[in-house]
């Protein structure tokens, strides 16, 4: 399959990349986890990495999946008025909003995160 027939889920998360960002997320979402500004985050990460029942469900999906942080998002697809947290859709190139920025904030637990995305991936 090349590069224009793949089918990918993207994930962007609301932080930017880099150890420094890293760190201060990590304090951010243990000491203030209320205001931090990234419900993906904080919905599929733990302190220690991705929350294992995140990660089984991802391995149910038969499309790969792309996390990656705005800076990098924006370097890679250039996609300029993207609001974050969000998921896009790319098939044959073309990326297609497929969660928005609301929706991701809305989501209470990692469950209805799991039933938002299984949803929306079902209307495809």
């Amino acid at each position: 399959m090349s590069e224009n027939d793949e089918e990918k889920l993207v994930f962007i998360y609301n932080a930017d990349s880099g150890i420094v960002n890293t760190v201060k997320d990590f304090w951010h979402k243990a000491l203030r986890p209320s205001t931090y500004k990234c419900n993906l985050c904080a919905q599929t990460f733990s302190p220690f990495g991705m929350k294992k029942e995140w990660k089984s469900f991802l391995g149910t999906l038969n499309i790969e999946t792309e996390f990656l942080h705005k800076d990098e998002f924006l370097n890679k697809y250039d996609v300029q008025d993207a609001k974050y947290p969000s998921a896009y859709f790319l098939r044959n190139g073309t990326l297609k909003l497929l969660i928005t920025q609301e929706e991701m904030e809305k989501v209470a637990s990692i469950n209805e995160m799991e039933k938002l995305v299984s949803s929306k991936l079902n209307k495809l």
